[in-house]
């Protein structure tokens, strides 16, 4: 059986090579039902597109860069996983790289693989917004888990689910909280920040804000002295791995959870379902975050200005939470 070609499949359905082309290479210059009727036919005919020769004619490498700044964080491989399925569903393969959590290696990461890639999707930058703006230059890139004026963004708004959260901690007794701040240069912690600290001052709480911390296990164990001598009866900590660092660090110090204190996550890792108690924490639609990175950049690829997304995310009452102590 003769390997099936463009030409072919022109033949077959009653077009041009070029159409066909154009089908594969360029979808949004063909008609939706002739790019259909094209691509089921090269399905019928066992067509695969070759990348390299379709590169070459496009200008395309139909490949993604994905920048993370910790891939041991377990916030990031669900959401690479998300945009890996997204990028799969348009075609293209995702190069993944990791910072590091350094924002002097985002800079040469991003500059060493421009080339390689036909957009980026950065997680959670550590760039000032100034300095973020001059590396992407003449690259299109969408930023994730962070809300920029002029780049097209996907973010998570975790505000009204961390009130609710809160509210439910009030509702139980507990008026004296402490706020585990995350990292200096996150988006996402001074957004989280915000949320509580708006909560506390519209309530009867006293909010005691402990220095920022690393997203990390061993900051949020660290942290369990300051929480204690903080004498609150409910956490918020930025994240889940902290919130585990931090439940971890209080065990060592005869502390009991939720009898003696309540403590909060954000994002609900797999981590924060299958500890014991499993942890009350904030979820975060990781499936479509990726898929909204993914459909911004493939708009941004074909010359149009995505809006910004914004999703919810979702509380999550569970076992380490409780009524304030006596």
């Amino acid at each position: 059986m003769r390997r099936a070609t463009i030409y072919s499949i022109a033949t077959t359905v009653g077009v041009s090579p070029s159409t066909v082309s154009r089908a594969f290479s360029r979808p949004e210059m063909v008609k939706s039902e002739l790019r259909e009727r094209i691509v089921a036919t090269a399905r019928d005919l066992g067509y695969s597109p070759n990348r390299a020769a379709r590169g070459l004619a496009t200008g395309r490498t139909g490949v993604i860069g994905m920048l993370v700044p910790d891939v041991e964080n377990p916030f990031f491989p669900p959401l690479i996983r998300a945009v890996q399925d997204a990028a799969r569903d348009k075609d293209a393969e995702l190069l993944l790289i990791d910072s590091e959590l350094s924002s002097t290696a985002e800079q040469e990461l991003v500059d060493r693989i421009r080339p390689q890639v036909d957009g980026l999707i950065i997680a959670s930058p550590r760039l000032p917004s100034k300095r973020l703006h001059e590396v992407l230059d003449g690259i299109p890139a969408v930023i994730v888990n962070r809300s920029m004026r002029s780049l097209p963004g996907v973010v998570c708004d975790n505000t009204p689910a961390l009130q609710e959260i809160a509210d439910h901690l009030h509702h139980l007794g507990h008026r004296r909280i402490a706020l585990l701040r995350g990292p200096r240069a996150a988006w996402a912690a001074t957004h989280r920040a915000k949320a509580v600290r708006t909560w506390a001052e519209a309530k009867d709480v006293e909010l005691i804000e402990l220095r920022p911390f690393e997203a990390q296990f061993a900051d949020g164990r660290a942290a369990a002295q300051q929480v204690v001598a903080s004498d609150a009866s409910a956490v918020f900590a930025f994240d889940d791995l902290m919130a585990a660092g931090v439940i971890s660090g209080l065990s060592e110090l005869g502390k009991s959870i939720p009898d003696d204190l309540s403590i909060v996550g954000c994002d609900d890792v797999l981590l924060a379902q299958t500890m014991t108690p499993s942890l009350t924490t904030v979820s975060a639609p990781f499936t479509e975050l990726g898929r909204a990175s993914v459909d911004s950049l493939t708009e941004l690829l074909a010359g149009n200005t995505p809006r910004t997304v914004t999703l919810p995310g979702t509380p999550m009452l569970r076992g380490t939470v409780g009524p304030a102590r006596a």
